[in-house]
Order: structure tokens, then C-alpha cells, then sequence
């Protein structure tokens, strides 16, 4: 079984950013304007960590707009390697985002609830370069777009990894404790943490350095 990549999320400064390089993340989420949910900084500061992340690491936008010319000018603020698309885009409008960023890689979120969640991923893969799984509900009257510190049903989590052929990142509160359960049992091309790395919303080393002791261990 491949190791997985890591992506450690809500990065917060240049400092996150390099703590969680130097324990091993390949990717860092820096969370744009949400309606709830953990580590959301300005775009000044998501621009500013993206520029001194060194090249081999990915810096992914989370970003809940959902129709593209919106998505675009984030993007256009920021400049990361990678967008992350956390709500469902409107009319689709993949093909106006890969015309408009030829060069930057696309993410979409699918919040696992139901059967529908696996249709839906099954759908989307066809326009995207990888999917994120997490447990967020943009069905409520205050959308949960991701950070809740939950995990979901990894039984259709896998149901979506045995139906694409594309990459699929796995999140959804994951934490030392189970992260060898839900790479044995997913088999997720990476895995994705906030929550489960921090204390008081900081980035806890010791809990980075006890969460890749586990993957090591792989």
C-alpha cells in the first residue's frame, strides 16, 4: 500500500506553513472567506504564505464561492498552486476555470452524507484533477463547508475511491487514533487534517510529530 500524502489544513502564518513542511506535509490548506468552520485568514495573508511555500509543496485556496468568474478572481488574489472548491459550482463551469487557469490544478469537495454524495463524486471527477472527501452539510441554513472535527461514513467514502479513477484526498476528523484505520480501509491517494493537529486552534507540534510517527508506521 502507498503511503499517502499528507495536506495539513487552516494553515494561519508563514511559521504553520514551514512547521508543517518540516514535519512532512506535501500540501497546506489556507482557507479563503467561509460561512463557518476554523482558519480563515485574509487573502493578503494566503498570498503572502503562498509566495514562501517552496515549489515541491502544494499551497491549496479553500474557497465557498460557487460560480466561476467569483472563483477566478480569488484566485487571482492569492495564487496558489491548487484550488480547492469546497460547495457545489454553479451550471458546472469547470471548463471556464481550466480555460481561464490553464496552470493551476482543481479540487472539488464532496460532502459525504448520503448515496447521493457518491453520484455526485462519480460525476465530477470527470472535471476535476482530484476529489476531497470531508463531512461538512452545505444543506444547512449556515452552510458547513469543512473544519468540523467529525468524521463521516468511510464504507461510502470507499465506494467513491473504487469508482474514480482520478486522486481522492480523505477528511473528516482524522487524528493520530484513527488515521491507520482510514488509510487501511480507504486507501486515499492523501489525507487531509485541521482539527486534529491542533490545540486551541494553533498547530500543535507534538501532535504533528505523533500524527506522522503513525504514518511512518504505514
Amino acid at each position: 500500500m502507498m503511503k499517502p500524502r499528507v495536506k495539513i489544513c487552516c494553515i494561519s502564518s508563514v511559521d504553520e506553513a514551514m512547521l508543517a513542511i518540516q514535519y512532512g506535509a506535501s500540501a497546506l490548506g489556507l482557507v479563503g472567506k467561509m460561512p463557518s468552520g476554523p482558519g480563515i485568514i485574509d487573502d493578503a495573508l494566503i498570498h503572502e504564505i503562498a509566495k514562501k511555500v517552496p515549489p515541491p509543496v502544494s499551497t491549496f485556496l479553500l474557497t465557498s464561492e460557487t460560480k466561476a468568474d467569483a472563483i477566478i478572481n480569488h484566485y487571482k488574489r492569492v495564487h496558489t498552486s491548487t484550488i480547492q472548491i469546497v460547495d457545489a459550482l454553479e451550471e458546472k463551469q469547470y471548463d471556464l476555470l481550466r480555460k481561464e487557469l490553464l496552470h493551476v490544478k482543481l479540487v472539488q469537495v464532496i460532502h459525504v452524507i448520503d448515496d447521493n454524495s457518491v453520484k455526485e463524486a462519480v460525476e465530477i471527477a470527470a472535471y476535476v484533477d482530484a476529489i476531497l472527501l470531508d463531512s461538512g452539510n452545505p444543506n444547512l441554513a449556515v452552510k458547513e463547508l469543512g473544519g468540523t472535527g467529525r468524521t463521516h461514513n468511510w464504507d461510502l467514502s470507499k465506494k467513491i475511491r473504487e469508482a474514480i479513477r482520478i486522486p481522492l484526498f480523505l477528511a473528516g476528523g482524522l487524528h493520530k487514533d484513527n488515521i491507520k484505520q482510514a488509510i487501511e480501509y480507504v486507501e486515499p491517494f492523501g489525507v487531509d487534517l485541521c482539527s486534529g493537529v491542533r490545540t486551541n486552534g494553533r498547530l500543535d507540534e507534538q501532535k504533528l510529530s505523533d500524527f506522522f510517527r503513525e504514518i511512518s508506521e504505514l
